[in-house]
């Protein structure tokens, strides 16, 4: 993420802030191969979600899927002898987990079982337009006339795809709005989490940042997931299910996501949610039978060019 203006903060006892490149003279294709495979991930999380939330519930299935990624993470964190660095810098990384896990996972769980896959990762792609609004009022990032103009026209498609398109939702009704309502308050809990982990994140090793946060959203969504577990043994399908998004979209995906973090800054780490609906969408048409509306690609078309405007991705002077 951009540098804040408080070097002084509490965390100094990291590698020292002052070292570190800004985001900008990164050269992209640094971190664009990253990029590219998070968003591959990320796009299939929403079809692993609808398939385990069916079955486990919402809740239960962001639990689990945090719970087995951790379990698969700390080992491998173990092995690689970055136990000490989760030490030092536990109350941040746990509490990362909350904001950047456990409270989205729940919420997409929830709005992936009432409207199509697609239109819930096309909602998603706000969490940069809301990670760049929070990077400029917590960290002073600076916002262009330009991103200005980007923020304004991706939450205008947000909006436009929010009232039109509603009919598309699975059952209609107020879970229609409930469940566009929770993509929006994931994608605002995303862009908080992006700033609080440059914030108070920086130089704490990607692995440990992963395992620490998916320990912090498991112990958060310990009791919730017990009181609502399913009655009935969900079938051999629906575990895979959630095996697959706790191992390859959340354990490897989240090592991914604070690597770029810290080598492209928050607002690009971020942005990876406008790529990631172009594959969310072609797996829910494949897997699911669900129809790609004219007017969600559209919407889909202004949140990108917003969000690619809002995180300076396009527009921005050459060096």
């Amino acid at each position: 993420m951009p540098s804040t203006t408080t070097p002084q903060a509490p965390a100094q006892t990291v590698s020292p802030p002052a070292a570190l490149p800004s985001a900008a003279s990164i050269p992209v294709m640094r971190w664009l191969p990253e990029f590219v495979v998070l968003a591959v991930l990320w796009g299939a999380s929403f079809l692993f979600m609808r398939l385990g939330a069916s079955q486990f519930g919402p809740v239960p299935t962001a639990g689990l899927r945090v719970a087995l990624a951790a379990l698969f993470l700390l080992p491998v964190m173990l092995v690689r002898g970055e136990w000490p660095a989760l030490r030092a810098h536990w109350r941040p990384v746990l509490f990362s987990g909350l904001i950047n896990s456990a409270i989205p996972f729940a919420l997409f769980s929830y709005a992936v079982v009432h409207m199509p896959t697609g239109m819930a990762s096309v909602l998603n792609a706000a969490a940069p337009l809301f990670g760049a609004l929070v990077a400029w009022l917590w960290l002073g990032d600076r916002i262009t006339p330009l991103r200005a103009i980007g923020l304004l026209m991706g939450f205008a498609g947000v909006a436009l795809l929010a009232l039109h398109d509603r009919p598309a939702s699975t059952d209609g009704g107020w879970a229609a709005y409930t469940a566009i309502g929770a993509c929006l308050c994931a994608s605002l809990s995303y862009g908080i989490a992006a700033s609080f982990a440059k914030r108070y994140l920086v130089g704490v090793p990607p692995l440990a940042t992963a395992t620490g946060s998916m320990i912090g959203a498991a112990l958060g969504l310990l009791l919730p997931t017990i009181a609502l577990w399913p009655a009935q043994m969900p079938p051999l399908s629906s575990w895979l299910a959630v095996a697959a998004l706790a191992l390859l979209c959340t354990s490897i995906a989240y090592i991914l996501y604070f690597r770029i973090i810290q080598t492209a800054g928050p607002s690009r780490a971020i942005a990876v949610t406008f790529l990631a609906p172009v594959f969310a969408l072609l797996y829910g048409n494949w897997f699911l039978a669900e129809p790609i509306t004219a007017w969600m690609v559209g919407c889909g078309a202004i949140i990108i060019g917003g969000t690619m405007l809002s995180t300076g991705l396009i527009g921005a002077k050459k060096a």
